[in-house]
């Protein structure tokens, strides 16, 4: 019967420990629209949930990009901080699960004193131990802090991802922003050519008594201004080439890039997928979903505070004065049984700490929903932008046509003295404006191109 009654226990205590206090976590659903509203023509049949995000970057057919991006992915020092900070998290979780075991600890040990009653004799004493407890997880406190780990390792895999695919996004939106640079200030640089040689043009007519020095003044006026604007196009392909040095994890001394001026990386057209794909794809939204899940572990750990710690505890061992019969029968002690633990008084600790672990909750429930909502925000807004930065590209280059031919047919009129200067500085003025923009429209193609491709979560 005594047997029987122990058993019975035994069993009550695995029972109890089954159980663990604290809400169990649900992961949000979501009302989701069957397609984009900026692209409302593009479905497909299922989302691709374990789409990589993958070389996404390769679908500008640009070699240096490609060589760059694998610089990247090798020393970036963000992607090394992430990474390290997600091996911080795998410890800890590991740590955490150290507690579902018995802990197992020796001793050995000699000391040399005095007793108080006999403070002249001077005596030996030899110990050899084990050690042995295991808390019973009645109320679940270190599987929640083991749900809480597991959270918590999910959660820096996902960031690792997302400053993965942030960086790499950093990157290819300045290496595209430099071959724009690069593609605008070769024009610019031509333009200051031609317009050199329509200044010595004014000057020479300027010399036969055709025109005015006001011509000439507002041709020396008019190159003075291509160049700075020269000038200042090369500080910001100077800047443009620290930033991707930076990424790199260089000084901007160690890298030098060639120009780009006769390169055009190509534009890719990016459809979208599904809304529900976005929830699966996007490694900030896990991040924020499993920061949710930790936060809700974190209330059973306060919960489980409330109650009383269980543990089973034993040790054994030999103790004795001499070496020769250190380790004997006489010599041996040992100890065996359970303790519990229980805080009787904290003056609210224990609440207040439920209470904070159930705010923490409830702000990462609605920070997870602020970065679906951005989410979403970013493809649409981006969906957006291709769709209408491709209509103005058209309409624009359509400009620049109609610019370049008429300031053709304006120089061709001045030079055979039918016009003034002034048709001429105007035609001039109006290509490169017309030039310039359409390049600046390129150049926003390309970044509404990078932020859609990261906005659905990488390759598509």
């Amino acid at each position: 019967m005594k047997h029987l009654r122990l058993l019975g226990a035994a069993l009550a205590l695995l029972e109890l420990a089954g159980c663990a206090v604290g809400p169990d976590y649900v992961r949000p659903t979501w009302n989701l629209p069957a397609q984009y509203k900026e692209n409302s023509q593009w479905q497909l049949a299922r989302p691709m949930d374990a789409s990589p995000q993958g070389p996404w970057w390769t679908v500008y057919g640009d070699s240096q990009l490609n060589a760059l991006m694998d610089e990247l992915n090798r020393q970036s020092p963000t992607l090394a901080a992430a990474e390290a900070q997600y091996r911080l998290a795998q410890a800890q979780l590991r740590q955490a699960e150290s507690g579902l075991f018995p802990s197992l600890s020796a001793t050995a040990g000699r000391t040399r004193g005095t007793q108080s009653s006999s403070s002249d004799s001077v005596s030996n004493q030899y110990s050899l131990g084990l050690a042995a407890s295991w808390e019973i997880d009645l109320w679940g406190r270190v599987r929640r802090a083991v749900e809480a780990g597991q959270a918590k390792q999910a959660a820096d895999l996902a960031q690792l991802q997302a400053v993965r695919l942030s960086s790499q996004a950093q990157l290819a939106s300045a290496w595209l922003q430099l071959v724009v640079a690069d593609r605008q200030l070769a024009q610019l640089q031509d333009s200051a050519r031609t317009l050199a040689e329509t200044l010595t043009l004014t000057r020479n007519q300027y010399r036969a008594g055709v025109v005015s020095d006001a011509a000439v003044v507002q041709a020396e006026s008019q190159l003075k201004s291509a160049q700075a604007q020269v000038v200042d196009k090369q500080l910001t392909r100077a800047q443009l080439e620290h930033a991707i040095a930076s990424a790199l994890g260089k000084t901007p001394a160690e890298l030098s890039l060639p120009s780009q001026a006769k390169h055009e990386p190509h534009l890719p057209a990016i459809p979208p997928g599904i809304p529900s794909a976005l929830l699966e794809r996007r490694p900030d939204i896990a991040q924020a979903e499993r920061t949710m899940a930790e936060a809700n572990a974190q209330i059973g750990l306060a919960k489980a505070a409330f109650f009383p710690t269980l543990s089973l505890n034993a040790s054994g061992g030999y103790k004795g004065a001499s070496f020769a019969n250190w380790v004997t029968q006489p010599n041996r002690f040992w100890s065996l049984g359970p303790s519990l633990a229980l805080a009787l008084f904290d003056a609210g600790l224990r609440k207040a700490q439920s209470d904070a672990a159930i705010a923490q909750y409830d702000q990462t429930v609605a920070s997870y929903r602020q970065t679906v909502l951005a989410a979403f925000q970013s493809v649409e807004d981006n969906l957006a932008a291709q769709r209408l930065l491709s209509e103005e590209a058209e309409l624009q280059q359509a400009a620049v046509t109609a610019a370049r031919r008429s300031e053709t047919i304006t120089l061709n009129q001045y030079r055979a003295g039918t016009v003034s200067y002034i048709n001429v500085m105007t035609a001039q003025a109006n290509r490169l404006a017309a030039e310039k923009t359409a390049w600046d429209i390129r150049n926003r193609q390309y970044l509404a191109s990078v932020n859609l491709i990261t906005g659905i979560g990488g390759q598509w």
